[in-house]
């Protein structure tokens, strides 16, 4: 399935839960700070902007915000926050698709970059970072990390979360890298509804690497937004890598 098939317009209009989940206050406004500070007063290209949950918060800060989103839902949902002026987006994918002018930061937030489902286009998403930031410029990611360790041998499935009429389900293909998250939401009846949605895993080590390709230099990685240490127990981090002052 293509992502612009999966981020239709069902799935815009769930996405957004305010004051809850990822848009609770805990886990958006140190992401927000941070990211203020990593943009050092200049602006800002977020790929995969999706409704803004980032952006429009960031935009309010005095962060000048310009985004890249292939999804046309949810960028809908995203004008009914903030107008073209003041956050513009750019339709297209975010390994590809050129955003006009040069920024200070790029960052992808919440697991995005794993919607690309193949190494090169993930290498390549590097790439487009990189000819869009000025010498000197960071591109940050937020980015779980493999949890295959709690998968039992000969098992290819594991529920990640469950609570009453929710429970999250990842299937996982080790050869590929790939797994899909299920998410399954069911009342007293019968009936459930299934939202799943297919990523391709990405290992620290290998993220460094495509960094390097792309030519980067890794600054900083931590296990949160706040900067906690990471850890062999982290479960995501977030990883800072910066291009050379003297950059073309």
């Amino acid at each position: 399935m293509r992502q612009e098939d999966i981020w239709d317009t069902e799935a815009a209009e769930s996405y957004d839960t305010p004051g809850t989940g990822m848009f609770a206050p805990e886990v958006l406004e140190p992401t927000v700070s941070r990211l203020a500070a990593l943009a050092d007063g200049g602006p800002a290209l977020e790929f995969a902007i999706g409704t803004g949950r980032v952006a429009v918060p960031l935009a309010r800060r005095g962060v000048p915000v310009t985004g890249i989103e292939l999804s046309r839902p949810m960028i809908s949902r995203l004008r009914t926050k903030a107008d073209p002026a003041t956050v513009p987006v750019v339709v297209g994918d975010m390994a590809t698709t050129r955003a006009p002018g040069t920024f200070r930061l790029v960052y992808l937030v919440y697991n995005t970059l794993s919607n690309l489902l193949t190494q090169d286009e993930q290498v390549e998403c590097f790439r487009n970072a990189a000819r869009h930031l000025a010498p000197g410029g960071r591109f940050v990611i937020e980015l779980g990390v493999p949890d295959l360790r709690r998968l039992p041998p000969g098992q290819h499935a594991m529920v990640f979360h469950s609570e009453d009429g929710y429970i999250g389900l990842d299937t996982y293909d080790p050869l590929r890298q790939h797994l899909v998250s299920h998410h399954f939401r069911f009342g007293d009846g019968r009936q459930a509804r299934v939202f799943r949605s297919p990523h391709r895993y990405i290992w620290p080590a290998e993220l460094d690497l495509m960094a390097r390709l792309a030519g980067f230099e890794r600054e900083s990685r931590h296990a949160d937004w706040q900067g906690s240490e990471f850890t062999a127990e982290s479960r995501s981090h977030i990883s800072v890598y910066r291009l050379p002052p003297t950059a073309a």
